[in-house]
């Protein structure tokens, strides 16, 4: 499981360190102004009615002060302390950043790293200590891109290439999610950034820049050839296949994922045959069809999908 359960306010990288920072002081601001407001409401309520002659004066300084000057202190100051925040974060541009595409589609998310010819989907890896240059886009409708632990939210959008960078600080897997409605399963539109090694970050490019791996029996081979008869392959992708479509994602190394359906379920043997034999069931509206498949086709279709490493 994805190792964010604090999310935003136990950051994990840089820039997530930094938004946590402004976020505590904004909410120790406020706990100081809210408590004065609270002595000053109280001692208002107890105070002796008679003492209220001849304090007009003083009841308009604490007008002009409490409800004017204070105030504007108070949201100048975060004001500047937002902007000091603004300036620090990265953009993108870093020289060594690794340069990842990501385009948000309803409801999943297409990942690509355009210098390692790599195309995967719903994961995204990154090396620890070293800056991701995203490039968010949008294949249909406004999304939102944000792993908590990591960093910010920022827009994907149909018309436009929006750019923001991250990194972490230490391995894991951290939960992202869309947070922009998009649609009626905009809540089962998450991915997983995992952070790791460099090493191990070469080790998966070399493995997801491999075409699919040849089915390894009678059943698997038959499963091969059901991928294609039953439509498969019209809307993925399996790379050294006939399966060539993009409505969907590309599946040449789905068995090396850690998730299914845009992180809605762990990639299991089970979860896969719910997935593939009811996908409206679990993401209803989705694009990918329930599919009149027979049992034997279906176990042949399912132990094909299970090799693709």
């Amino acid at each position: 499981m994805p190792n964010d359960v604090f999310g935003s306010l136990d950051p994990r990288g840089p820039v997530a360190a930094e938004m946590a920072d402004v976020w505590w002081f904004m909410f120790g601001l406020g706990l100081v102004v809210f408590i004065l407001f609270a002595v000053l409401l109280v001692s208002g309520l107890f105070r002796d009615k008679g003492s209220d002659r001849g304090m007009g004066s003083s009841s308009h300084r604490w007008i002009v002060g409490g409800g004017v000057v204070l105030p504007v202190v108070v949201v100048t100051v975060v004001f500047g302390v937002t902007l000091a925040a603004m300036r620090i974060l990265p953009v993108g541009g870093s020289g060594d950043a690794v340069v990842v595409d990501v385009i948000g589609h309803q409801w999943w998310w297409e990942v690509h790293y355009p210098d390692h010819d790599v195309t995967t989907a719903n994961e995204i890896h990154m090396p620890v200590g070293r800056p991701v240059e995203l490039r968010l886009s949008s294949a249909d409708v406004i999304h939102s891109f944000w792993v908590p632990s990591l960093g910010g939210k920022l827009d994907l959008l149909p018309d436009r290439v929006n750019t923001m960078e991250f990194s972490a600080d230490e391995p894991g897997e951290y939960r992202g999610v869309c947070a922009e409605f998009c649609g009626t399963q905009h809540a089962k539109m998450g991915f997983l950034a995992v952070a790791e090694s460099p090493a191990e970050f070469e080790a998966w490019l070399a493995t997801q820049s491999q075409q699919a791996a040849e089915p390894v029996g009678e059943v698997a081979a038959r499963g091969r050839e059901v991928f294609s008869e039953v439509g498969c392959a019209d809307c993925h992708t399996i790379e050294g296949t006939d399966a060539v479509g993009t409505t969907g994602p590309d599946l040449t190394h789905l068995a090396t994922r850690e998730t299914l359906a845009a992180a809605t379920l762990p990639n299991t043997p089970e979860h896969l045959a719910d997935w593939v034999g009811d996908p409206q069931e679990i993401k209803e509206g989705v694009n990918m069809p329930d599919l009149p498949i027979g049992e034997e086709d279906m176990a042949a279709l399912l132990a094909y999908l299970e090799g693709l490493e």
